[in-house]
Protein backbone atom coordinates (compact mmCIF):
# COMPACT_ATOMS: atom_id res chain seq x y z
CA UNK A 1 0.00 0.00 0.00
CA UNK A 2 1.59 3.54 -1.32
CA UNK A 3 0.20 6.16 1.15
CA UNK A 4 0.29 10.23 0.05
CA UNK A 5 -0.03 12.70 2.17
CA UNK A 6 -1.55 15.58 0.24
CA UNK A 7 -2.57 18.72 2.47
CA UNK A 8 -2.51 20.80 -0.01
CA UNK A 9 -5.95 18.69 -1.09
CA UNK A 10 -8.28 21.17 0.17
CA UNK A 11 -6.51 24.13 -1.94
CA UNK A 12 -6.66 21.83 -5.27
CA UNK A 13 -10.38 21.10 -4.69
CA UNK A 14 -10.86 24.81 -4.31
CA UNK A 15 -9.27 25.16 -7.81
CA UNK A 16 -10.64 22.26 -9.34
CA UNK A 17 -7.68 22.32 -11.95
CA UNK A 18 -6.20 19.21 -13.13
CA UNK A 19 -3.29 20.93 -13.32
CA UNK A 20 -3.49 23.08 -10.89
CA UNK A 21 0.43 23.70 -8.91
CA UNK A 22 -0.19 24.04 -5.04
CA UNK A 23 2.14 26.83 -3.18
CA UNK A 24 5.57 25.47 -2.20
CA UNK A 25 5.24 25.98 1.47
CA UNK A 26 2.23 23.15 1.30
CA UNK A 27 4.40 20.96 -0.83
CA UNK A 28 7.02 21.06 1.66
CA UNK A 29 4.74 20.28 4.33
CA UNK A 30 3.73 17.41 2.80
CA UNK A 31 6.90 16.38 1.70
CA UNK A 32 8.22 16.33 5.13
CA UNK A 33 5.21 15.53 7.07
CA UNK A 34 4.05 12.54 4.97
CA UNK A 35 5.10 9.96 7.77
CA UNK A 36 1.69 10.79 9.39
CA UNK A 37 0.12 8.58 7.11
CA UNK A 38 2.07 5.49 8.95
CA UNK A 39 -0.16 6.64 11.62
CA UNK A 40 -3.43 5.80 10.30
CA UNK A 41 -1.87 3.11 7.99
CA UNK A 42 0.62 0.57 9.79
CA UNK A 43 0.52 -1.53 7.30
CA UNK A 44 2.06 0.90 4.72
CA UNK A 45 4.90 -0.13 2.11
CA UNK A 46 5.13 3.31 1.41
CA UNK A 47 4.46 7.02 1.95
CA UNK A 48 4.64 9.77 -0.42
CA UNK A 49 3.81 13.60 -0.79
CA UNK A 50 1.80 14.02 -3.97
CA UNK A 51 4.77 14.29 -6.31
CA UNK A 52 5.37 11.01 -7.11
CA UNK A 53 7.48 10.58 -9.67
CA UNK A 54 8.09 7.71 -12.54
CA UNK A 55 11.10 6.58 -11.26
CA UNK A 56 9.24 5.35 -7.65
CA UNK A 57 6.25 3.98 -9.68
CA UNK A 58 8.48 1.69 -11.49
CA UNK A 59 10.68 0.53 -8.68
CA UNK A 60 7.04 -0.72 -6.95
CA UNK A 61 6.26 -2.46 -10.00
CA UNK A 62 9.37 -4.02 -10.54
CA UNK A 63 9.50 -5.00 -6.95
CA UNK A 64 5.63 -5.74 -6.58
CA UNK A 65 4.22 -6.15 -9.16
CA UNK A 66 1.37 -4.28 -11.45
CA UNK A 67 -0.72 -1.72 -8.96
CA UNK A 68 -4.17 -1.61 -8.03
CA UNK A 69 -6.54 0.72 -6.91
CA UNK A 70 -6.15 -0.41 -3.44
CA UNK A 71 -2.74 -0.02 -3.32
CA UNK A 72 -3.23 4.28 -3.68
CA UNK A 73 -4.51 5.63 -0.26
CA UNK A 74 -4.12 9.60 -0.32
CA UNK A 75 -4.90 11.84 2.50
CA UNK A 76 -8.04 12.94 -0.03
CA UNK A 77 -8.60 12.74 -3.65
CA UNK A 78 -8.98 14.95 -6.19
CA UNK A 79 -8.21 15.52 -9.87
CA UNK A 80 -4.97 17.52 -9.50
CA UNK A 81 -3.34 14.23 -7.42
CA UNK A 82 -4.84 12.08 -10.21
CA UNK A 83 -2.93 13.84 -13.22
CA UNK A 84 -0.09 13.55 -11.41
CA UNK A 85 -0.13 9.92 -10.63
CA UNK A 86 -1.19 9.66 -14.21
CA UNK A 87 2.27 11.23 -15.22
CA UNK A 88 3.89 9.41 -13.00
CA UNK A 89 3.07 5.65 -14.89
CA UNK A 90 0.12 4.83 -12.50
CA UNK A 91 -2.52 3.00 -14.76
CA UNK A 92 -5.57 4.64 -14.95
CA UNK A 93 -7.60 1.80 -13.57
CA UNK A 94 -6.24 2.27 -10.45
CA UNK A 95 -7.98 5.60 -10.01
CA UNK A 96 -11.15 7.08 -9.45
CA UNK A 97 -13.02 8.40 -12.75
CA UNK A 98 -12.82 12.10 -14.02
CA UNK A 99 -16.77 11.80 -13.14
CA UNK A 100 -16.46 10.49 -9.73
CA UNK A 101 -14.02 13.37 -9.29
CA UNK A 102 -16.68 16.00 -9.75
CA UNK A 103 -19.10 14.31 -7.98
CA UNK A 104 -16.66 14.31 -5.04
CA UNK A 105 -15.61 17.90 -5.65
CA UNK A 106 -19.21 18.83 -5.77
CA UNK A 107 -20.37 17.25 -2.50
CA UNK A 108 -17.33 19.20 -1.10
CA UNK A 109 -18.96 22.50 -2.06
CA UNK A 110 -19.89 24.19 1.46
CA UNK A 111 -23.91 24.64 0.59
CA UNK A 112 -24.34 20.78 1.06
CA UNK A 113 -23.81 20.89 4.22
CA UNK A 114 -26.75 23.75 5.02
CA UNK A 115 -29.70 21.11 5.63
CA UNK A 116 -27.25 20.50 9.18
CA UNK A 117 -26.76 24.39 9.25
CA UNK A 118 -29.95 26.09 9.64
CA UNK A 119 -28.81 29.38 11.01
CA UNK A 120 -26.24 30.03 7.52
CA UNK A 121 -26.87 30.67 3.96
CA UNK A 122 -25.69 30.75 0.40
CA UNK A 123 -24.81 34.38 -0.80
CA UNK A 124 -25.11 34.51 -4.45
CA UNK A 125 -24.52 38.63 -4.90
CA UNK A 126 -23.05 41.55 -3.12
CA UNK A 127 -26.55 42.20 -2.56
CA UNK A 128 -27.50 39.49 -0.31
CA UNK A 129 -24.43 40.03 1.60
CA UNK A 130 -25.26 43.28 2.10
CA UNK A 131 -28.33 42.62 3.79
CA UNK A 132 -27.19 39.81 5.98
CA UNK A 133 -26.67 42.61 8.68
CA UNK A 134 -30.00 43.40 8.52
CA UNK A 135 -30.35 39.45 10.07
CA UNK A 136 -27.78 40.16 12.98
CA UNK A 137 -24.12 42.38 12.74
CA UNK A 138 -21.46 39.31 12.87
CA UNK A 139 -20.57 36.96 9.97
CA UNK A 140 -18.42 34.66 9.10
CA UNK A 141 -18.26 34.46 5.53
CA UNK A 142 -16.72 31.25 3.85
CA UNK A 143 -15.98 30.96 0.09
CA UNK A 144 -17.34 27.53 -0.84
CA UNK A 145 -14.51 25.71 -1.36
CA UNK A 146 -11.60 26.61 0.90
CA UNK A 147 -9.77 25.09 4.13
CA UNK A 148 -6.58 25.66 6.40
CA UNK A 149 -7.99 29.28 7.04
CA UNK A 150 -8.05 30.00 3.68
CA UNK A 151 -11.44 31.62 1.78
CA UNK A 152 -12.90 32.88 5.23
CA UNK A 153 -13.49 36.24 6.31
CA UNK A 154 -14.87 37.93 9.64
CA UNK A 155 -16.97 40.67 8.96
CA UNK A 156 -19.20 42.82 11.56
CA UNK A 157 -21.62 45.59 11.09
CA UNK A 158 -21.38 45.61 7.53
CA UNK A 159 -18.80 44.94 4.40
CA UNK A 160 -16.14 47.47 4.12
CA UNK A 161 -14.44 48.15 0.94
CA UNK A 162 -12.08 45.16 1.26
CA UNK A 163 -14.76 42.82 2.11
CA UNK A 164 -16.96 43.73 -0.92
CA UNK A 165 -13.83 43.23 -2.79
CA UNK A 166 -13.69 40.13 -1.85
CA UNK A 167 -16.94 38.94 -1.77
CA UNK A 168 -16.79 39.91 -5.82
CA UNK A 169 -13.45 37.78 -6.28
CA UNK A 170 -15.08 34.71 -4.47
CA UNK A 171 -18.43 34.81 -6.40
CA UNK A 172 -16.80 35.66 -9.89
CA UNK A 173 -14.47 32.33 -9.30
CA UNK A 174 -16.76 30.15 -7.44
CA UNK A 175 -20.38 31.60 -7.85
CA UNK A 176 -21.71 31.68 -4.13
CA UNK A 177 -20.24 32.60 -0.60
CA UNK A 178 -21.23 30.97 2.18
CA UNK A 179 -22.57 32.70 5.22
CA UNK A 180 -22.38 31.90 8.86
CA UNK A 181 -23.18 33.73 12.06
CA UNK A 182 -20.38 34.57 14.02
CA UNK A 183 -20.46 32.43 17.80
CA UNK A 184 -18.41 32.63 20.60
CA UNK A 185 -16.74 29.36 20.35
CA UNK A 186 -15.74 27.41 23.60
CA UNK A 187 -15.12 23.75 21.99
CA UNK A 188 -14.36 22.80 18.52
CA UNK A 189 -14.75 18.91 18.28
CA UNK A 190 -15.80 16.78 15.19
CA UNK A 191 -17.20 12.85 13.97
CA UNK A 192 -15.31 10.86 12.32
CA UNK A 193 -16.32 8.32 9.66
CA UNK A 194 -15.29 6.25 6.97
CA UNK A 195 -17.92 5.33 4.25
CA UNK A 196 -17.60 1.87 2.51
CA UNK A 197 -20.02 -0.18 -0.21
CA UNK A 198 -22.69 2.50 0.81
CA UNK A 199 -22.77 2.73 4.10
CA UNK A 200 -21.40 4.99 7.31
CA UNK A 201 -19.26 3.52 9.37
CA UNK A 202 -18.67 5.52 12.83
CA UNK A 203 -14.52 5.26 13.87
CA UNK A 204 -14.86 8.42 16.77
CA UNK A 205 -14.68 11.71 17.80
CA UNK A 206 -11.90 14.12 18.32
CA UNK A 207 -11.42 17.25 20.25
CA UNK A 208 -9.36 19.77 18.44
CA UNK A 209 -8.50 23.79 18.54
CA UNK A 210 -8.55 25.96 16.06
CA UNK A 211 -7.41 29.47 15.69
CA UNK A 212 -9.24 31.80 12.99
CA UNK A 213 -9.81 28.30 11.01
CA UNK A 214 -6.71 27.49 11.03
CA UNK A 215 -5.85 23.76 12.90
CA UNK A 216 -3.56 23.96 16.04
CA UNK A 217 -3.92 20.81 17.38
CA UNK A 218 -5.89 17.65 19.15
CA UNK A 219 -6.41 17.21 22.96
CA UNK A 220 -6.36 13.07 23.11
CA UNK A 221 -9.29 12.20 24.75
CA UNK A 222 -11.30 9.24 24.96
CA UNK A 223 -14.77 9.02 22.94
CA UNK A 224 -16.61 9.26 25.99
CA UNK A 225 -14.79 11.90 27.37
CA UNK A 226 -14.82 13.96 24.47
CA UNK A 227 -18.75 13.41 24.08
CA UNK A 228 -19.44 14.52 28.01
CA UNK A 229 -17.12 17.49 27.89
CA UNK A 230 -19.06 19.24 24.49
CA UNK A 231 -22.45 17.92 25.59
CA UNK A 232 -23.00 15.62 22.34
CA UNK A 233 -26.18 13.77 22.69
CA UNK A 234 -27.36 10.76 20.83
CA UNK A 235 -30.32 12.18 19.30
CA UNK A 236 -28.23 15.05 17.73
CA UNK A 237 -25.43 12.36 16.18
CA UNK A 238 -28.20 10.28 14.87
CA UNK A 239 -29.81 13.48 13.32
CA UNK A 240 -26.29 14.09 11.35
CA UNK A 241 -25.70 10.52 10.47
CA UNK A 242 -28.96 9.68 9.18
CA UNK A 243 -28.05 13.02 6.76
CA UNK A 244 -24.67 12.07 5.79
CA UNK A 245 -26.25 8.51 4.88
CA UNK A 246 -29.07 9.25 2.97
CA UNK A 247 -26.84 12.24 1.38
CA UNK A 248 -23.48 11.35 1.34
CA UNK A 249 -23.05 7.57 1.54
CA UNK A 250 -24.77 7.18 -1.73
CA UNK A 251 -21.89 9.16 -3.94
CA UNK A 252 -18.97 8.98 -1.67
CA UNK A 253 -16.63 6.34 -1.20
CA UNK A 254 -13.82 6.90 1.81
CA UNK A 255 -12.94 8.74 5.47
CA UNK A 256 -14.86 11.71 6.39
CA UNK A 257 -15.16 14.72 9.58
CA UNK A 258 -18.06 16.74 10.81
CA UNK A 259 -16.61 19.39 12.59
CA UNK A 260 -18.75 20.73 15.03
CA UNK A 261 -18.94 23.76 17.51
CA UNK A 262 -20.22 24.42 21.20
CA UNK A 263 -20.59 28.04 21.56
CA UNK A 264 -20.55 29.55 25.23
CA UNK A 265 -24.53 29.10 25.60
CA UNK A 266 -24.22 25.37 25.34
CA UNK A 267 -25.28 24.62 21.60
CA UNK A 268 -23.62 22.54 19.08
CA UNK A 269 -23.47 23.57 15.58
CA UNK A 270 -22.73 21.78 12.57
CA UNK A 271 -19.15 23.99 11.08
CA UNK A 272 -17.92 22.00 8.32
CA UNK A 273 -18.20 18.18 6.18
CA UNK A 274 -14.43 17.40 5.02
CA UNK A 275 -14.92 14.55 2.54
CA UNK A 276 -10.93 13.33 3.32
CA UNK A 277 -8.39 12.16 6.11
CA UNK A 278 -8.66 14.04 9.00
CA UNK A 279 -5.90 15.18 12.02
CA UNK A 280 -9.38 14.11 14.01
CA UNK A 281 -8.23 10.98 13.03
CA UNK A 282 -4.72 10.86 12.88
CA UNK A 283 -5.26 11.82 16.62
CA UNK A 284 -7.99 8.77 17.04
CA UNK A 285 -5.98 6.33 16.02
CA UNK A 286 -2.74 7.59 17.60
CA UNK A 287 -4.47 7.68 21.32
CA UNK A 288 -5.47 4.04 19.97
CA UNK A 289 -2.05 2.68 19.99
CA UNK A 290 -0.58 5.06 22.73
CA UNK A 291 -3.53 4.97 25.25
CA UNK A 292 -0.58 6.36 27.98
CA UNK A 293 -0.84 9.35 25.85
CA UNK A 294 -4.57 10.10 27.42
CA UNK A 295 -5.02 13.65 28.08
CA UNK A 296 -1.90 15.08 26.53
CA UNK A 297 -1.80 17.56 23.38
CA UNK A 298 -1.04 16.38 19.80
CA UNK A 299 0.20 19.15 17.10
CA UNK A 300 1.97 18.93 13.97
CA UNK A 301 4.86 20.78 12.52
CA UNK A 302 6.61 20.81 9.79
CA UNK A 303 8.02 17.31 9.77
CA UNK A 304 6.73 15.48 12.97
CA UNK A 305 4.05 14.66 15.21
CA UNK A 306 4.89 16.39 18.51
CA UNK A 307 3.57 15.49 22.21
CA UNK A 308 2.78 18.15 25.11
CA UNK A 309 0.83 18.28 28.26
CA UNK A 310 -2.32 19.31 28.18
CA UNK A 311 -2.55 23.47 29.34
Amino acid sequence: MICIFNPEHDLCLANGGAHYVPPASALRFARLGASIMQVLYPQATAVAAAQVDAAFVARWQSERGALSGADIVPWGWNITLATSLLKAGVPPSCLPSADTFARWRSLQHRQTLLPLQPDSRLVNSTEQADALFTLQPHWVLKAPWSGSGRGLRWVSGGLTPLDRNWVDRVLAQQQGVLAEPRREVVADFALEYRIAQGRLLFIGYSLFRSQHGVYRSNLLLTDAEIAQRVGLTARLQNHIERWLQAVVAPRYEGPLGVDCMLDASGEIHVGELNLRHTMGLVAHQYLAAHPETEGMILSLNDSALLLSPAD
